[in-house]
């Protein structure tokens, strides 16, 4: 927990208390429902939740945007970016059904009010969103086709509507039908070495009325 006041050192009371009360949430649900493997929920803060909130290191969403987290698995990185963000509303979608439900307690554990969840493949969401999250589901392009007609056409931040993607590794060559991405090397914004090859891509999408 100590390493989420490290880089989000202005967190309300409020903030705090939820963040600290993951750990035991999932370690109790994934005794039931294995969403996090056994070394992670040892590191759960450093490899789910900081990076989870590697995309608020280059977006800060304003309150009312809408986002929607695709193949949200345990909750990441929806959960923690909806506790850092309480005035942004966040909807988590995922096609199997016993992450949804891991992922539906939580959210009730916490009590966060601004997370929606589905059980079902993104293709079926039928609203549009300023921000589509995601944590390496599916290359870019597969991603990209999933998801273009998903995103609203006005645009509330500095970053345009689109894609805020956490990937790792070398991403020159899936990257290369999209010139309009822009990579952010968390390493920039992180110390630890596990984020020496994780970044964020900024990916806009234009609006298909």
């Amino acid at each position: 927990m100590q390493i989420i006041k490290k880089y989000f050192p202005d967190l309300t009371e409020d903030q705090i208390e939820k963040f600290a009360a993951l750990q035991d949430l999932y370690e109790d649900w994934n005794l039931k429902v294995n969403v996090v493997s056994r070394k992670d929920i040892d590191e759960l803060y450093l490899r789910h939740v900081l990076h989870s909130l590697g995309i608020a290191k280059v977006m800060q969403f304003q309150p009312n945007t809408n986002v929607m987290d695709v193949g949200t698995g345990g909750g990441f990185p929806g959960i923690p970016l909806a506790i850092l963000f309480p005035e942004t509303n966040f909807h988590l979608v995922d096609s199997i059904g016993k992450k949804i439900k891991v992922v539906n307690e939580v959210v009730e554990g916490l009590g966060l009010k601004n997370v929606k969840t589905t059980h079902g493949r993104v293709e079926e969401v039928k609203e549009t969103y300023d921000f589509i999250v995601s944590r390496a589901v599916a290359q870019m392009e597969t991603f990209h086709r999933w998801i273009k007609d998903k995103v609203q056409k006005k645009q509330n931040h500095e970053l345009k509507n689109g894609i805020l993607y956490l990937k790792g590794g070398d991403l020159t060559e899936e990257l290369a039908k999209f010139p309009s991405a822009t990579i952010y090397d968390l390493v920039d914004y992180y110390e630890e070495s596990f984020f020496e090859t994780k970044k964020v891509v900024h990916l806009p999408v234009k609006y298909k009325g």
